[in-house]
């Protein structure tokens, strides 16, 4: 069977799966809603240019509707969407749409072409109860509507336990649910890790941070959301020389950028003034030498469906300390083994974890070694696997 998956454009989480999929046996072709991702482009939360320095598009059939993504109101682009998709699926039948999300307009007009054309639909997402705003009446409301929206369906792929939650709460039968983890490619940030520990110290003498001092790292963008202010605040109230008494303050590295950087920026000169530095956005292949570079990886977010960052720290055998709002924290972090959980937005609770997990070094590189093997068990082979059951599992 032909298996066309819908993505609005190309995202460089996405690519290596899908070629993943691909050399797995998986008769798959990828239809883009765009492909502006795919060349340089300006990422307005990241506040730059980005041009990744991976292939997106190479390894994998595909096929692009559009060089940028249409203007115009959700309906017009939803209709051009649709029009777009009909056409090219008379052109190149597919026996099952699968599509990654349902909010979208491209993702809505797959939904809609799919009940049109009566073809089975493949469901992945994100999202998890947690991540519905407003109040009761809101999600009351949201609930009755997606109730009834989920029926349609065949299968849904669930990102993890959290994701599998919100699908069972809205009506789901547990028979249409499978399991097709949230992963990174795991061989490419464990090599590069390696790669990047054999010169750690020479990494780590260009950001003028010697050996014996601790690294906390956040990584992402510089964006209310992800509340890197929590962090910076935790971080300078911690006791200064730190925790274990040998004179070395520990670092507190911010890898993004966004619109917050000023301020933060500010904020570190008078609250932890020489201790906290930005080195701004970083490349795919750059960032394993970060994540090899601290001691701890910090994601304090307000809002944060999976955090796949999660998973690309793990793979450099780091601890996490993760805030409760962050999804994959429920299925990758087990409090105590190989990282912690806080409160999001409680900067109390986060600078005395920060305070206990730095006072043993020892014991953080323990926990990041329970990290590596955690998410050794939670990779493409998984994902492979539950699409494989879920294919079978169609009408």
């Amino acid at each position: 069977m032909l298996l066309a998956y819908c993505l609005t454009h190309p995202i460089q989480y996405q690519s290596p799966l899908i070629r993943h999929l691909v050399a797995g046996g998986i008769d798959l072709e990828v239809i883009y809603g765009s492909d502006a991702t795919s060349r340089a482009f300006h990422d307005q939360e990241f506040g730059c240019t980005v041009s990744w320095d991976l292939p997106l598009l190479d390894g994998h059939p595909h096929s692009v509707l559009n060089s940028n993504p249409p203007s115009g109101s959700t309906a017009a682009r939803t209709r051009r969407f649709r029009s777009q998709l009909q056409r090219h699926l008379k052109l190149q039948p597919a026996t099952a749409l699968w599509v990654h999300g349902w909010h979208h307009p491209f993702t809505r007009a797959v939904w809609q072409l799919a009940r049109q054309l009566r073809l089975p639909l493949l469901v992945r997402g994100e999202t998890f109860l947690g991540c519905v705003q407003g109040g009761a009446m809101r999600r009351l409301a949201h609930r009755m509507v997606f109730t009834l929206r989920f029926r349609q369906p065949a299968v849904f792929l669930a990102v993890g336990s959290l994701n599998r939650s919100l699908y069972r709460a809205y009506g789901v039968p547990s028979h249409k649910i499978f399991s097709m983890p949230y992963a990174v490619d795991n061989v490419f940030f464990q090599a590069r890790a390696a790669e990047a520990h054999h010169v750690r110290a020479a990494f780590r003498a260009k950001l003028n941070i010697s050996e014996d001092q601790p690294v906390i790292l956040f990584c992402g963008k510089l964006i209310p959301k992800k509340d890197p202010e929590s962090l910076l605040r935790a971080f300078a109230a911690l006791s200064v020389p730190p925790l274990p008494a040998n004179g070395q303050a520990p670092v507190l590295l911010f890898v993004g950028d966004g619109e917050l950087r000023p301020h933060l920026e500010s904020l570190a000169a008078h609250l932890a003034p020489g201790r906290v530095q930005f080195v701004g956005f970083q490349n795919q292949t750059a960032l394993p030498a970060f994540y090899d570079a601290c001691d701890l990886f910090v994601i304090p977010s307000l809002f944060e469906p999976w955090g796949l960052v999660v998973n690309e720290v793990m793979n450099a055998a780091k601890p996490v300390l993760a805030s409760d709002r962050v999804g994959s924290a429920a299925d990758l972090i087990i409090p105590g083994q190989n990282g912690n959980i806080f409160p999001a937005g409680d900067v109390n609770e986060l600078t005395a974890t920060l305070h206990r997990l730095l006072a043993d070094r020892n014991n953080l590189r323990s926990l990041g070694l329970a990290s590596l093997a955690r998410i050794n068990n939670w990779s493409f082979d998984q994902d492979i696997d539950g699409l494989t059951k879920a294919l079978s599992a169609l009408p």
